[in-house]
């Protein structure tokens, strides 16, 4: 496993603080939030990918073949 150094100011202080009361310590405080903050990101990406192939006609009926290959519409 590797190790980060990070500077920090004021508010980065204040946030690890607080995120530390409940996570137990400073190490957990960012992991937590690198990771909370990538899910995000991750699930940002994928409704944007989904608002983009909705709105395609060609994907949509691509999906569709594929959920009907699949069994999981009529």
């Amino acid at each position: 496993m590797g190790t980060l150094n990070v500077r920090t100011d004021e508010a980065m202080e204040t946030a690890i603080r607080a995120l530390a009361e409940d996570f137990g310590s400073r190490t957990e405080a960012v992991r937590y939030a690198l990771l909370h903050t990538y899910k995000e990101r991750l699930v940002e990406q994928a409704e944007a990918d989904a608002t983009r192939l909705d709105a395609d006609p060609d994907d949509r009926a691509e999906m569709l073949a594929i959920q009907r290959f699949m069994g999981v519409s009529d």
